[in-house]
């Protein structure tokens, strides 16, 4: 009896329904499109530890095994590990695996890793982001061959290399689905966005000094910062002090469709963080036509819409000549295709 063919995926979570497009909105716009892109390929997703009632459902044809490991202690993960272990046996004992896909250098990588070993299976890992810093005790565990690594980002790639002295032989960078952006850009008129989570490393507290900064030329100047996080009281403390109530508003957490939406009324989308694997919001806002001031630079190529300052001292001077251009054009600037990324990633495992 010939068994069908799949590829499993393990993610540390994945969204519960198709509702919950605020759950890592690049892997599961590359998941749908993998999936719906080769029909004859079975794609099963084992989500660690979100959502957090464990279950088995289909998402855009897709299978997704939730573990609902919830993000517990050791003991808790070890269990997790497991049952993550479990369910690659029934999926081996049904289905032809083609390989196993894994999402950051973490556990996900780990449990993958071992699996693949054992099975004589190929195993690839997706770094995509922080799992490049140094400190990441998973590298020692899993010791990932060159080849065996994709990075998410030419800069992804340098950072891995320089601290653990292993080159990823892949980059395989952030890829959008352009379906789901309203074709009407509509009006511009929120003069700086941010979309990211309130945490330090997104640096908002920078992103308000900008702005405040920005004020002396731009009285009335209007910026949104959506996401969620713990620094969003600090940060609305920081907007009262500065007493800027009237040019910044803190939204929250939207989903998907309602930050694209937001993306296509900014005239600047500002990107504060201190550190960037390839945050797909950069690709995004270019494709909503807004131009792109961030400190990180992600791909070694980048649009003459993607601007980079010098230092931090330089974003209010170089977002105040963005907003003076009278002449600022806003046309989609596409990088690269979800279905263009699911293409280059399905090369790796069928032949």
């Amino acid at each position: 009896m010939i068994k069908p063919k799949a590829l499993v995926i393990l993610s540390p979570g994945f969204p519960a329904d198709g509702d919950d497009t605020a759950c890592l909105p690049l892997q599961q716009i590359f998941v749908r499109t993998l999936q719906q892109d080769n029909p004859e390929l079975k794609i099963i997703v084992i989500s660690f530890q979100y959502p957090f009632k464990a279950s088995r459902y289909f998402w855009y044809g897709a299978e997704i095994i939730a573990l609902a490991g919830k993000g517990r202690g050791r003991m808790y993960r070890l269990l997790t590990w497991q049952r993550a272990l479990n369910a690659l046996k029934k999926i081996r004992r049904q289905y032809d695996i083609a390989g196993l896909l894994s999402f950051w250098m973490g556990e996900c990588a780990l449990v993958a890793n071992k699996f693949a070993k054992r099975n004589n299976l190929l195993h690839y890992c997706w770094l995509l982001g922080q799992d490049a810093k140094a400190g990441n005790h998973y590298v020692d565990q899993v010791q990932p061959m060159p080849g065996a690594l994709i990075a998410l980002s030419d800069f992804l790639a340098k950072e891995f290399y320089l601290n653990y002295n292993i080159k990823p032989r892949y980059v395989i960078p952030v890829g959008i689905d352009t379906a789901i952006f309203d074709g009407n850009t509509g009006l511009r008129n929120i003069d700086v966005l941010g979309v990211g989570s309130l945490i330090p490393l997104k640096q908002y507290s920078l992103f308000i000094n900008v702005i405040k900064s920005l004020t002396a030329d731009f009285p009335d100047i209007k910026a949104v910062i959506c996401g969620k996080g713990p620094e969003m009281q600090n940060l609305q403390n920081q907007i009262n002090r500065l007493g800027l109530e009237n040019n910044i508003q803190l939204k929250g957490e939207l989903p998907h469709g309602q930050v694209l939406s937001l993306m296509q009324q900014a005239k600047v989308f500002l990107h504060t963080s201190s550190y960037e694997g390839y945050g797909s919001v950069l690709s995004e806002a270019l494709y909503a036509g807004a131009h792109v001031v961030s400190l990180v630079k992600p791909m070694d190529v980048r649009p003459a819409q993607h601007h980079i300052p010098d230092n931090a001292e330089d974003l209010p001077t170089m977002i105040a000549a963005l907003l003076h251009d009278k002449n600022l054009k806003h046309q989609p600037v596409l990088i690269n295709s979800i279905q263009d990324i699911a293409r280059q990633i399905a090369s790796l495992f069928v032949n």
